[in-house]
């Protein structure tokens, strides 16, 4: 008897990944590809959209013949800030630009004059000033830089929607890509911002549509809209937690996610580097970041040498409570006295000064670094906490499995209950889960998530 499946496409920046959950969502097949980046006409990097479409739909042609199985449903899962433009035919007229490419300061400060300067506007789209990775920001471009070019695109989708338009020729926005620091959304009207109605750029957004699609070729398969993958990894926390929590994402960035907090951005959030993810429900999430994992990676870096250990030494410093009552005392931290100061986290700690012949040890020389972070990880998470409190706290990814991190948050959020938190594969997870209903007669598992729990 054939094993029913909903098929994922997770498409990262470097992984391009397939995964295959049964109904108990469990991982029960899965496969990789990493692609080489291509060169926009500037010679800047960017996806391979046409490798990427031609790996996409070779693979589902290849896994769909496997005997064990039987896709019931499709959906997609990428990277935001991310626009495929299509021209009235449907086929691919321009580069998936990349959301680092630099961008015109000279387009960029015309844009802002005309449309209320750059807080207002970011407070009304809950989008920092980042360039393309405001993927409005790249039709507003083209429109102006690009303008023959800019004349020939039908629709411009999203990574994720291009994918579902891959398998069922329909055009369709979904809110979580249009929601997430994309200069689209007017989160204080719940539409989209005038400016695109102003500049003639709404003509070329597809419906917004989260439906599910049926395409029938042996089988009928249900095909779902896509969704960004900030708000797709949230999704396995919101269906198995009723009670109010914060996600810390961790990895090069620590994400805190906030699906809780519904108050609107203020200037000064946006100042210190909070925005707005949406949910797959339509709700806003609150959020701030710190380049936390980056800041571990240089400094770890530093270490090594100076104390003659390898690059990775750190896996195996265990967490010593009398060497962080030695570092306190001797007050080289000072991140508890910033505790409700509404001061911004710094993007590199204090770690980076520290002249390291102070420490006798690798191991007084780490605690101290995860002090730091710690001590800035306090500030960034509490500019989501602002007003609206929650009891639980998540930490998932790479400072999840740092014992010395998770003890150090756990005391510095005494009031809290934290968890680290291990999902496998959240993001794919996420987006098989927000399609449930239209493949799956199973009632969700409750051991989708593994906890362990920090005590002070």
């Amino acid at each position: 008897m054939k094993i029913p499946v909903c098929a994922i496409f997770d498409i990262g920046k470097t992984n391009k990944k397939l995964f295959f959950f049964n109904e108990n969502y469990e991982i029960v097949f899965e496969k990789s590809m990493q692609f080489t980046e291509t060169q926009d006409e500037d010679g800047d990097p960017c996806e391979d959209v046409d490798l990427l479409k031609s790996w996409v739909t070779s693979s589902f042609k290849e896994v769909a013949e496997l005997e064990q199985y039987e896709i019931k449903a499709l959906n997609f899962s990428t990277y935001g800030a991310s626009f495929v433009h299509l021209n009235s035919e449907g086929e691919v007229i321009a580069p998936l630009y990349n959301y680092l490419k630099p961008y015109s300061e000279t387009l960029q400060k015309q844009f802002y004059d005309t449309y209320g300067g750059e807080l207002r506007f970011a407070q009304q789209t809950a989008s920092p000033v980042l360039g393309n990775l405001n993927s409005g920001m790249v039709l507003y471009r083209l429109k102006y830089e690009k303008p023959a070019l800019y004349a020939q695109i039908h629709h411009s989708l999203h990574l994720p929607q291009f994918l579902h338009f891959l398998f069922t020729g329909k055009y369709f926005s979904d809110i979580t890509s249009i929601g997430c620091h994309t200069n689209l959304w007017d989160f204080e009207k719940n539409q989209y911002h005038e400016w695109l109605e102003k500049e003639e750029i709404l003509e070329k957004l597809a419906p917004i549509d989260s439906k599910t699609q049926t395409i029938t070729s042996n089988h009928a398969l249900q095909v779902g809209t896509g969704l960004h993958d900030s708000s797709s990894a949230l999704i396995p926390y919101l269906e198995t937690f009723k009670e109010p929590f914060v996600l810390i994402s961790t990895g090069t960035w620590c994400i805190s996610l906030n699906p809780f907090n519904h108050i609107p951005l203020t200037t000064e959030e946006l100042q210190y580097d909070c925005l707005a993810y949406m949910q797959y429900t339509g709700k806003p999430v609150k959020a701030s970041r710190l380049f936390a994992g980056n800041e571990h990676e240089q400094q770890t870096k530093r270490l090594a040498p100076h104390f003659e250990k390898p690059n990775d030494y750190f896996k195996t410093v265990k967490y010593q409570v009398e060497l962080i009552e030695k570092l306190q005392h001797e007050n080289l931290n000072t991140g508890e006295s910033l505790r409700g100061a509404r001061r911004p986290p710094m993007q590199e700690s204090l770690f980076g000064q520290r002249d390291l012949s102070v420490f006798e040890t690798y191991e007084e020389a780490y605690h101290q670094l995860i002090l730091d972070i710690v001590s800035q990880q306090l500030l960034s998470t509490e500019l989501v906490l602002h007003n609206a409190p929650v009891n639980k706290l998540f930490v998932d990814g790479g400072f999840g499995k740092n014992e010395i991190f998770m003890n150090l948050l756990a005391k510095a959020f005494p009031e809290m209950e934290v968890y680290a938190a291990s999902v496998a594969q959240a993001t794919s997870l996420g987006a098989a889960l927000s399609i449930h209903q239209d493949w799956n007669t199973k009632a969700l598992p409750q051991n989708l998530i593994e906890l362990k729990h920090f005590v002070v």
